[in-house]
């Protein structure tokens, strides 16, 4: 996950970018056409530039890889930080997660002065994934944005802001989830200007419950962390609350606010991306009627996890205790290269596009890790295309550390299937945790980076097989926030 969700928040040059309607067949997605043909798009209601040929052919460029006739059509500031070498590293990621290319879809534009939005919508094997092209008024690139995927097979969107009203009204619940035994209401984390929707889900009957607030990883996620046909915070949501737990759950600001967040790009750090948030979130269940403000807990998954120490040592006394489902220890730029060099490796598939990558990578990885980063130094030089304001707010954190600091419990999952954040990475977390008797570490051998079982080695594709979260984590997790009393 951490190699996809960083590009809405790495490659978004100027702030005009925002999320629009995908035109859908009636079939409920865009309707593919080949990847040489020119779909139809929306007159442009002006002499000059059209933004929807435009877009379409900057995407287009991508697609061929011609990353230089991309570049190319960038205005300055975009391509600063996003050169060629970017656009490719960028495109990599994209067909590594969603599958091979398949065609466009028609382009819909959005005037947003003094930009125009182009929303491209890609077809791949595994899911349409809208991008958003922000076009200026002499017709250059100023922005890429990556949209909400929409499955394959999917009826619709994946990832809206609007949530069913009881579990029954999803598809296939986990076995685990018990619809009549909470209900779920919606609420608003924060304040303005960074009002985040979310999704509280209460347990029916006599309360104080013990409460959990989920974290998300990293990028522009949904509440239920929507990835492929797979959600794996709702999963978790609905089992805890099942269990006689309320969680609360919510969109992330790098997918509400993507447009605002990118006006401000090159200071945006983890602040930002998440600890605010999840502290207004621990604020907001606090204060929830029914809850017990003195058993609210946050379980964070792959970067809200990293985080989660950081987030529990920021509300010193508010915290009941932490869970870090997959969570690395290692910085993160070593954790991106030690990714890429196990998808270019023939257990991960020897992926061409991660070879590729590798090397290019490794040496951006390097710098974001070295003293010589700063301020000033190009996203074009640093790991996926991340602002170095980013890189140097993580410069001295160190989560195992931070968590040997913390007096409260924690509970620590670790899947032996994640390639993403690999079972070596638990060395440091018991190094740093030894000899604490509130500290608890579970491994599950089967579990890849999505709290999924499966076997054999973990590769992206598996992402698109619809599952659940895992029974016995989900078990073990609600026995552990019910255990502390």
């Amino acid at each position: 996950m951490l190699l996809i969700a960083f590009v809405s928040l790495g490659v978004a040059a100027c702030g005009a970018g925002g999320p629009t309607p995908l035109p859908v067949s009636p079939g409920g997605s865009p309707s593919p056409v080949s990847p040489g043909a020119s779909p139809s798009s929306p007159e442009p209601s002006h002499a000059g530039p059209d933004p929807a040929a435009i877009g379409l052919a900057f995407i287009q460029a991508l697609a061929r890889g011609d990353t230089a006739a991309a570049e190319a059509m960038e205005d300055d500031t975009m391509r600063a930080a996003a050169p060629a070498s970017s656009l490719g590293t960028l495109w990599g990621q994209i067909v590594g997660q969603f599958g091979a290319f398949a065609g466009f879809g028609d382009v819909a534009t959005q005037a947003k002065a003094p930009f125009t939005i182009a929303t491209v919508p890609v077809a791949f094997v595994n899911a349409t994934v809208p991008l958003l092209v922000t076009v200026d008024a002499a017709g250059r690139v100023s922005g890429l944005h990556l949209g909400t995927p929409v499955p394959a097979g999917s009826p619709g969107p994946s990832g809206s802001s609007s949530v069913p009203a009881s579990p029954s009204a999803s598809p296939s619940p986990a076995a685990y989830v018990n619809p009549v035994a909470f209900t779920e209401t919606e609420v608003t984390v924060g304040s303005a200007p960074w009002a985040l929707p979310g999704t509280l889900s209460m347990p029916k009957g006599a309360g104080p419950f013990p409460a959990v607030v989920l974290v998300a990883g990293s990028g522009p996620q949904d509440r239920d962390e929507t990835i492929g046909p797979n959600a794996p915070l709702r999963d978790l949501a609905w089992g805890l609350a099942s269990s006689g737990i309320a969680v609360l759950r919510y969109d992330k600001r790098t997918k509400v606010h993507a447009a605002d967040m990118a006006a401000d790009v090159a200071n945006v750090t983890v602040r930002q991306e998440t600890t605010d948030d999840a502290a207004a979130a621990i604020d907001l269940l606090r204060q929830t009627n029914g809850v017990d403000p003195a058993r609210v807990f946050l379980a964070g998954h792959s970067l809200g996890g990293y985080l989660a120490p950081r987030i529990a040592a920021g509300v010193p006394g508010h915290l009941a205790g932490i869970a870090m489902l997959e969570a690395n220890s290692s910085p993160l730029p070593r954790l991106i290269v030690d990714q890429l060099e196990y998808l270019a490796s023939p257990e991960g598939g020897a992926d061409p596009q991660a070879k590729a990558m590798l090397e290019t990578v490794r040496t951006q990885a390097a710098l974001a890790e070295s003293a010589a980063l700063s301020p000033s130094t190009p996203t074009s030089q640093l790991p996926l295309g991340v602002p170095a304001a980013y890189w140097l707010d993580l410069r001295g954190y160190d989560p195992a550390a931070v968590a040997r600091g913390l007096a409260i419990p924690i509970f620590i999952s670790q899947g032996g299937r994640d390639y993403q954040v690999p079972p070596t990475e638990l060395a440091a977390w018991r190094t740093a945790l030894a000899g604490r008797d509130n500290v608890t570490i579970r491994e599950y051998p089967a579990l890849d980076h999505l709290l999924l079982a499966g076997s054999g080695p973990s590769r992206p594709a598996e992402y698109s097989v619809p599952g659940h979260v895992a029974p016995e984590l989900v078990a073990d997790l609600a026995a552990w926030i019910q255990g502390h009393r």
